[in-house]
Order: structure tokens, then sequence, then C-alpha cells
């Protein structure tokens, strides 16, 4: 699929595919007289290098000429200030309730103004990486901003000839009526007294995060953080997807090939630091042939259930790579970490991180040598990766509604470094639905999609706790030896306690005695905490992400069953 880029004369104009008015005031920027378009890899690589307070590190990329870039072309490191994390708060989305589009226009007409006494740089890329799902999407940023336009491109699929042959022989999305994405950023403004302008619409006084999915635009002010472009660019192709007849999906997915020739197809989803990735990325002692499609970030065709994946990179913590890391030899670009000498002079990174919390790299394609960019089976098997110390390291869901809610409820437990109101209970979960907290559309549109996948296709859906139980922390080893036990068809599930709908796989060391007050307490507790969270869908921002009825009448029967 592709979107759409120029438009016959007679396609143009108010009402038509295309034409709207957030869309308008930012396209338009994309023309001015102070742009400078960047068509290449290597002309962002040299402005990137060349950008004031760049660390140019002694350390190459490798096998950089693979993909656009100069065979002597280093790893480049920038450092973005105090703020170092992506900040939801800033988030506006046009469409849910209480949001002053017509405010938020004008706040980014004002700083579209300001931007002409700018040098603006117009980067593309492609989101989507198979003839099947292809978006572009265009940058515009200023001159100083060169790192988080190279490390854009890098993250997503640059223009190279492959995959600009790709995309003009791939199918147009939503029959043409889909058009590119356009996303301005300045991450050097700062609001400022101007008639016309009311800064009252923002979430917060000094940045903003504005999307408007239904017109495929973004605008992104004060804020210097690459995440913030990286997922900005992704919310808009998730959308894009949505509406499509794709399932959004953060997380990751493998495919392994068994000893009889026979394939399973798992995708994972999970908050940061759930144990995606590593889930994503096991090599299971070489037992398999593996296929890895992402650990991030992909769709998957709700009709044919074959899966996409978004981007080539992965955007990963420094924090567990230190220095001398053999995988520090697939980094591109780095981002709040230190620098130092080392026996030889010579510049290396400082992860780990010393400088700050959630030190990032951009890390090559090559990283993971069975990276696959589309697994064409259909998916097998969901796995919710949950924080509760009340379930077991796994349980299986039957039934389409009890799988798609609990991804709805998706939970973990709160950090020890979180500061709690007082009355708040520390041990209630915290939800994020499918652990997707970038989606721009209604809530009830993923629970239909996951919903279909396990009704409609038959793809199996389970619960697997990488945290503790009961006190009892469960080990990498088991989640994967559990996984492995599920992929070789050789795990034994049976009903687990009262419930119809659950069944447990008992692994040694983490069987629920459900004779055990103190322990079916605390499971109904956070059992009742899902209920809580599906009720306060349907009244928050105005029911904007209320579920359809079955979706709590299948987590109540749970809570029920447990009287």
């Amino acid at each position: 699929m592709a979107t759409k880029a120029y438009y016959p004369l007679n396609e143009i104009g108010a009402g038509k595919p295309g034409f709207a008015k957030t869309r308008s005031i930012i396209e338009a920027a994309f023309y001015g007289n102070n742009v400078v378009k960047v068509n290449t890899l290597k002309e962002a690589y040299n402005l990137a290098k060349n950008s004031p307070g760049t660390v140019v590190t002694d350390m190459p990329v490798y096998r950089g000429e693979e993909f656009g870039l100069e065979k002597d072309a280093k790893v480049l490191l920038f450092n973005d200030g105090a703020i170092t994390g992506r900040y939801a708060a800033a988030r506006r989305i046009a469409g849910e309730p209480g949001v002053d589009c017509a405010a938020l226009d004008k706040v980014a007409m004002d700083a579209i103004y300001q931007s002409r006494w700018k040098k603006m740089y117009h980067a593309e890329v492609y989101v989507g990486l198979d003839p099947e799902f292809m978006v572009k999407a265009h940058l515009l940023i200023p001159q100083g901003e060169e790192n988080i336009m190279y490390s854009w491109m890098l993250n997503f699929q640059y223009m190279s000839d492959e995959y600009v042959k790709m995309y003009r022989d791939s199918k147009m999305v939503g029959d043409g009526k889909e058009a590119d994405i356009y996303i301005f950023s300045d991450p050097q403004w700062f609001p400022a007294d101007r008639p016309g302008v009311d800064y009252s619409c923002l979430s917060d006084p000094q940045t903003l995060c504005y999307f408007n999915t239904d017109q495929n635009c973004a605008c992104i002010l004060g804020m210097r953080y690459f995440g913030e472009h990286k997922k900005g660019t992704l919310t808009m192709a998730w959308a894009i997807a949505n509406r499509n007849g794709y399932a959004s999906c953060h997380g990751g997915q493998k495919e392994y090939t068994l000893a009889d020739g026979s394939k399973y197809v798992a995708s994972v989803y999970g908050l940061s630091g759930s144990g995606k990735s590593t889930l994503t990325h096991a090599k299971h002692n070489g037992k398999y042939e593996i296929k890895v499609l992402h650990d991030d970030a992909f769709i998957i065709n709700t009709d044919t259930c074959a899966s996409i994946a978004l981007e080539p990179t992965y955007f990963d913590k420094t924090q567990d790579y230190p220095a001398g890391c053999p995988d520090n030899k697939f980094l591109l670009t780095a981002q709040n970490c230190s620098a130092t000498l080392d026996e030889d002079g010579k510049v290396q990174l400082v992860t780990e991180d010393i400088r700050n919390g959630n030190g990032r790299a951009i890390k090559s394609k090559l990283w993971a040598p069975n990276r696959v960019d589309k697994i064409e089976e259909p998916v097998n098997a969901i796995f919710w990766i949950m924080k509760d110390p009340t379930i077991p390291p796994v349980v299986k869901l039957k039934g389409a509604s009890l799988a798609s809610v609990m991804g709805a409820t998706l939970a973990t437990k709160r950090s020890t470094a979180e500061r709690l109101a007082p009355g708040v209970d520390p041990n209630k979960l915290v939800v994020v639905p499918y652990a997707n907290p970038f989606r721009t559309y209604p809530l009830a549109n993923d629970y239909e999609k996951f919903k279909k996948l396990v009704e409609e296709k038959n793809v199996d859906c389970y619960i697997i706790n990488t945290g503790d139980f009961m006190g009892k922390k469960v080990q990498p080893k088991d989640t994967l030896g559990i996984l492995e036990a599920i992929v070789e068809k050789k795990a034994e599930f049976k009903q687990w306690g009262p419930f119809t709908d659950i069944e447990i796989f008992d692994w040694e060391g983490f069987v629920p005695d459900m004779n055990d007050s103190n322990y079916v307490e605390q499971l109904k507790a956070r059992m009742n905490d899902r209920v809580n969270e599906i009720k306060e869908f349907g009244v928050k921002k105005d029911g904007y992400d209320k579920l359809p009825d079955d979706a709590l009448a299948a987590i109540q029967k749970v809570v029920d069953e447990l009287k």
C-alpha cells in the first residue's frame, strides 16, 4: 500500500481526501523558500555530524555502506539537555473530548509563521516495509536539529533504490484516500504572547504534541527528545493501519520453524521492561530456526493474519550495553549518553545510564541476523505480558471477549519510584491497553480487532507473567521454558480453579493454591481492578474509550466465579 502525495487539479479542494484545515496549515510549510530538501542518508549524516554539539565518536558504523552511508561513517552522539524521555502529558489528539482543535490550529499556525526565520530541513521516509503496507512520511525540522532528522531517517526506511521501486509498485492505501503523513517539528519553539494565540488549549504550557490522525498530520513543538518523533510517526502509521483493516501492535513477533518443518508465529505485547524484546530475540539455544519481525512496532492483517514490520532498526536503551559489549558494534546513533577517551585516545560512548536515565541508541537491522520485514504465515498466538503478582507464569484464555479484554486491561505493577497520593493502593495495577499508549482512536477499535483474531481466525491467547508470583520472581528461563513447551505443543493446559474461561499450565514452583484465602482475595482484588478499569473507560473522556458490553461481562464473570 502507498499513500497519496500528488493530486490532479480536479481532486484538490474543500471536502476532498487530503484537504482539511489542520493538514493545510502544516503541509504548506513544507514548500516554503526557507526549506532545504534532504534526499539521502549521506546528506543527513553530514548535516548531523557538523551540527553544533554533536559528538563524533571513533566507533565505526558497521557495514554502513549497505544502507546508504559512506564506508567511514562513525556513530554520532547527541544529548538533549534536561529532558531524556517521552512526555505523554503534552499529547493533544484531535477528536478526543475536550481537545480544542480551533485553538490548537492557531498555535500551529503561529509556530509555523515563526519558523520562517529559520532554515528548515525536509526529510522523507517510508513506514512499513512491504508492498502490502507502505506509507510515506515527511518531517520538517529547523537547522540545529539535524541529529533528530538523521536518527529519524535511520529509524524508519530511507528512500533507497530498492524501497523506492517497492513503494512505486505497491497499491494505494484506502483506495487512494490516505494522504502522506506530514509532521512539523520545532524543538526550539517556546510560547510567547502573540495576537490570536491562546495557549490554554495546551495540556502543558511549554510543549505540544498535536495529532490529527484523521488528516495524517502532526505538530510537535518544544520537544527535543528523538523518541517523540519516532513514536509520533508510528502513532500516525498505526492510525492509518487501524482504518484499513489491521491490528496495530506495540510489541514483538517471531516465527519458529520446528524440527518437523511446521511453523509457529508468536506475538508478544508488553510495556517497557516487561521482557518483550528479550522474548522476541531469544534464540532458544539454537533449538529452532527463528525469524524475527520486530520487537516494537508491527501490524497484523486481520483477514490474512500476515504481519508487517513498520521500521527496520531498533531504538533501544543503552543501560544494559556497557562499553566493549559486542552488541555495540551495531549502533548507528546514540542519545543522552556520555563519552570518554579510551587507552588509544579514541572517543568511546559511556552508557549504562551514568549520565542520566533512559540513555538510548538506534541499532542497525543487522543486529538481528534473522530479521524479516513480513511474516506471511498466519499468527498462531498472542501473549499479553503482565507483571501481576496474582497471575501464575502462564494462563490460557478461552473465549474471544475475555482474550481481548485482558489485552485492553494489560497491567503492570506500580514503580517503586512513584510518589503516591494518600489513600492510593500501592498494589493496584497500572493498566495500559494493549501495551500501546500511542493509540489516537477509540479503544473499541483495538478491542474488536484482537477479538476478531481470536474469534474468527482461531488465534490462541495467553497471559505471561514476567514479574513475580506472590513474592517469587519468575525468571527468564521459566518464561522461555513455558514458551518452548507451548510452541512444541507439549504444554498441557487444564481448567484453572473455578474459572470456566481460563486454563493453567502448572509450572514447577509457581502453582497457585486456590485454598489459600489470602491469595484468592488478592487475585479477586486484581481482577476487580480490571472490572473497574472497563467501567472507567465507559465514563472517562465522555465515554470515548467505552468498550462493548461483552467486554465487561467477560471480566465480571471471572470475578464472580471467585465468590
